[in-house]
């Protein structure tokens, strides 16, 4: 008997068959990496605040595609759905917990904007000949509704189907300094042809002011991708508003032909981002609002198109909005994890915020924030998510 062939042919038995077993795993792992949904566990949300109680809430439509939404200020958690290779991507930057919703340095990852979306000018506003004085949490400014904006209540909530959640609160009257008792309806909901749907009701007892907004943080190319400034982006706006160092609009609107801020035509992120230019200085980056050009569909403005440049996850954006607020991720700083455990380093989400102006209470020639009494606030958007292949 020759010994050293039998160990040779041994061994590679033995190779053989943890080669086969290699493979099978590998095929294991490529067809997990494709259909895996890593929506954060129920549990991790399901805690008392101010008495009333939190929950996560899974949204899923005929196409697999999963949302999953907290009624802790009415956030959009995880969006996730298929690239161009069809492995499952969460486009939405977020957290794991409530914990981590409620310790973050940013207060606003994929929350329900209100009472006033954006910034309103010294914190105060005329009405009916009463000034009405606001919280500045923004230097000189209100930003976003101020101290304790909607984004860190709790919303009552009910899931009408696999598709669709109800969300309501009301917002009593002189809450952060805002006339009127205000009862909110926010219906979010995934619609058969892959659209995250926003859709917004709400009545007063007072006039009032009222611009309500979603911000989630997107990245395209899945959180822990990177940066997104090879994101190609196309705006159908041909003004902005420019705005002074405190980031309030100055009243006038401006072309974009000849600035950085065409996106007339798609434009990467990055390409303009650090050009010496007095706009981009004071948002270090984008986060502007441009003025929407026409109504395209069903009455809806189709107001941008953004497109992963890894992942080929385009998302088309339409609303009834007259404005479109573009956010390029320039306060982000690191200093939170996301769900994957990649850090909110600099610039590794972008936000696209469907409102009113910024500072319309103060600007008269803006379209009008007012709500009567007697009168319905309806606003819808959506974010239609498809792919490059």
């Amino acid at each position: 008997m020759n010994t050293s062939k039998t160990i040779v042919a041994i061994s590679l038995f033995f190779s053989s068959c943890n080669n086969a077993t290699q493979n099978a795993a590998d095929k294991i792992a490529d067809t997990t990496a494709t259909t895996a949904i890593s929506l954060p566990l129920k549990s991790a949300f399901q805690q008392t605040i101010d008495g009333k109680a939190v929950d996560l809430y899974i949204l899923k439509n005929k196409n697999n595609i999963q949302a999953a939404i907290t009624n802790y200020g009415g956030r959009l958690v995880s969006l996730i759905v298929p690239d161009k290779n069809d492995k499952m991507t969460d486009v939405v930057v977020g957290f794991n917990s409530l914990h981590d919703y409620e310790n973050s340095t940013e207060s606003y990852f994929g929350a329900t904007i209100g009472r006033f979306g954006n910034r309103i000018a010294k914190g105060k506003f005329m009405l009916d000949g009463k000034q009405y004085i606001l919280f500045r949490n923004n230097g000189a400014n209100t930003l976003h509704g101020g101290k304790k904006g909607y984004q860190a209540v709790v919303w009552d909530a009910k899931q009408l189907n696999d598709s669709t959640l109800v969300l309501t609160y009301l917002s009593k009257d002189m809450e952060e300094g805002f006339p009127g008792n205000l009862n909110i309806k926010v219906i979010y909901s995934l619609t058969g042809d892959n659209g995250f749907k926003c859709e917004y009701e709400a009545t007063t007892d007072k006039k009032t002011v009222l611009n309500l907004t979603n911000h989630a943080f997107f990245n395209l190319n899945g959180e822990g991708s990177g940066n997104i400034l090879n994101h190609a982006v196309q705006i159908n706006a041909d003004q902005y508003t420019p705005v002074d160092s405190g980031l309030i609009p100055t009243g006038k609107l401006e072309p974009v032909a000849g600035t950085p801020f065409d996106f007339t035509k798609p434009e990467t992120i990055g390409k303009r981002i650090e050009m010496n230019n007095t706009q981009l200085k004071y948002g270090k980056g984008y986060d502007h609002n441009f003025v929407l050009s026409t109504k395209n569909a069903d009455g809806l403005n189709h107001a941008a198109t953004i497109t992963g440049d890894k992942s080929g996850i385009v998302m088309d954006i339409w609303t009834e909005e007259p404005g479109l607020q573009f956010y390029s991720g320039n306060f982000m700083q690191g200093k939170n994890t996301f769900k994957g455990g990649s850090k909110d380093n600099l610039r590794t989400a972008f936000a696209m915020e469907t409102q009113h102006f910024p500072d319309s209470p103060n600007q008269p020639s803006f379209p009008s924030t007012i709500l009567k009494p007697g009168e319905k606030y309806h606003s819808m958007t959506v974010y239609k998510l498809t792919v490059n292949k």
